[in-house]
C-alpha cells in the first residue's frame, strides 16, 4: 500500500499547485488521475489554447503553464497514480484514511484533498440529426488538441463563452477562413475577449453569427457544410466548412464522488471557505470541483484554495505543533 501525507485526486493545474504549497510545509503528496497523463483538462482537452488570466502572464498556453507548474514541484518529489479513478475513501482512524482505485490500488493518508475539476465529463453536443456520423475525424472534434492541424483550413467553431472567444482569436491567425456561430446576441465570455471577436468580424477578418443555431449538417464521408438558423430573421445560411468545433461546455458527472458522504451543491463539493474543507474532517475541495457562495472557477482561485487548504491540512496532520510561516523570498524553496 501507497503512504503519503496527502493524497490529491485531480492532478490538474490547482492539485499541482496543491503539492507547491503543501511541500512549503514539508507535506508529502500522491496524486491521483483517472486521465491517463498529467495536466487534467488543460492537457487533455485544450493543450494549446492560450490563457490569459494567470498573473505574470500576458499569455500562457494551456500545456506550458502545465509544464512551469511541474518544474515549481519538483524539489518537492510529488507521485502519481494516473488513469485510474477512485472509487472509496474510508477513514479507518481519527487522521488517517485509505483511499482505493477503481483498479484496485491502495493508498493511505493523513489528508485528502480533492482538486478533480468538473469531476467526470462529457462535452455538450448541439441537438442536431446525424451529428455521430461526422464525429471521429470526420470533421466535429469537441476539443482542439493541434490547431495546427486547421492551418489553412475552413473551420466553424459554435459558442459563445471564454474557450469559443480565445480559439477564435487564436485560429484567425491559422485559418483560411474561420466562422464563429452563437445562438444568442451576446457572449459569456470576458469583455476584452469579446471586444476582440467583435474588432475581428468588423474587419473581416472572421464572419460572425449571432441569433443563430446549427439546423443540419452535410457532407458525404467527410463534414462538407453545415446550415444555421437565425432566429431572429428567420433566414437559414449554408456555410462550408471541413471542421466544426461546437464548444458548448461540458457536462459534468461527479461519478464516484456522490457516493463519499459529501455535502453537494448539485455536482459541486460545498466547502468552508476558511479553510476549503468539507463536512468530512481532513478531507478538502479545491477548484472547481467545490462550491460556495461568490464562487468563480478560475484557476487563479484555485491556487489560492490550494494555498489555505495546505495551512490548515498541517495543523490537521500536525495537531498541537506550532509552524512559523516562512516567505520563499527570504528562504529558498529546497531549503523547506
Amino acid at each position: 500500500m501507497l503512504n503519503t501525507d496527502i493524497v490529491i485526486i485531480g492532478a490538474g493545474p490547482v492539485g499541482l499547485f496543491a503539492v507547491f504549497e503543501a511541500g512549503l510545509l514539508k507535506m508529502r503528496c500522491h496524486l491521483v488521475d483517472y486521465l491517463p497523463q498529467i495536466g487534467g483538462q488543460l492537457s487533455e482537452i485544450y493543450p494549446k489554447k492560450p490563457i490569459y488570466d494567470i498573473p505574470g502572464y500576458p499569455s500562457v498556453l494551456a500545456q506550458e503553464l502545465i509544464d512551469n507548474l511541474l518544474k515549481q514541484i519538483e524539489p518537492f518529489k510529488p507521485t502519481f497514480t494516473l488513469g485510474e479513478r477512485i472509487e472509496s475513501i474510508e477513514k479507518k482512524a481519527e487522521c488517517d484514511f485509505v483511499i482505493t482505485s477503481h483498479l484496485g490500488t491502495k493508498i493511505a493518508a493523513k489528508a485528502v484533498v480533492i482538486a478533480g475539476g468538473l469531476g467526470c465529463f462529457e462535452p455538450r453536443k448541439p441537438e442536431v440529426a446525424n451529428i455521430e456520423k461526422y464525429e471521429n475525424g470526420k470533421g466535429i472534434n469537441y476539443m482542439i488538441l493541434d490547431p495546427e492541424k486547421y492551418r489553412g483550413q475552413k473551420m466553424i467553431i459554435a459558442g459563445g463563452g471564454d474557450s469559443a472567444l480565445d480559439w477564435t482569436i487564436f485560429l484567425s491567425e491559422v485559418c483560411s477562413e474561420l466562422t464563429l456561430v452563437h445562438r444568442s446576441e451576446s457572449f459569456r465570455g470576458t469583455p476584452d475577449s469579446v471586444a476582440k471577436v467583435n474588432e475581428l468580424a468588423k474587419i473581416g477578418k472572421i464572419k460572425l453569427y449571432l441569433n443563430s443555431n446549427i439546423e443540419a449538417l452535410s457532407g458525404n464521408e467527410q463534414l462538407e457544410s453545415i446550415s444555421i438558423f437565425n432566429t431572429k430573421t428567420k433566414e437559414k445560411t449554408t456555410i462550408e466548412t471541413q471542421h466544426l468545433i461546437p464548444l458548448f461546455g461540458l457536462s459534468p458527472k461527479l461519478g464516484p464522488i456522490e457516493n463519499w458522504g459529501l455535502n453537494l451543491d448539485k455536482n459541486a463539493i460545498e466547502v468552508n471557505t476558511e479553510d476549503y474543507s468539507t463536512n468530512i474532517p481532513g478531507v478538502y475541495a479545491i477548484g472547481d470541483i467545490n462550491s460556495y457562495k461568490n464562487k468563480l472557477k478560475l484557476i487563479l482561485c484555485g491556487f489560492h484554495e490550494a494555498a489555505l487548504m495546505s495551512h490548515s491540512a498541517y495543523k490537521y496532520i500536525n495537531p498541537g505543533v506550532k509552524y512559523t510561516m516562512k516567505y520563499t523570498t527570504v528562504q529558498g524553496v529546497n531549503e523547506f
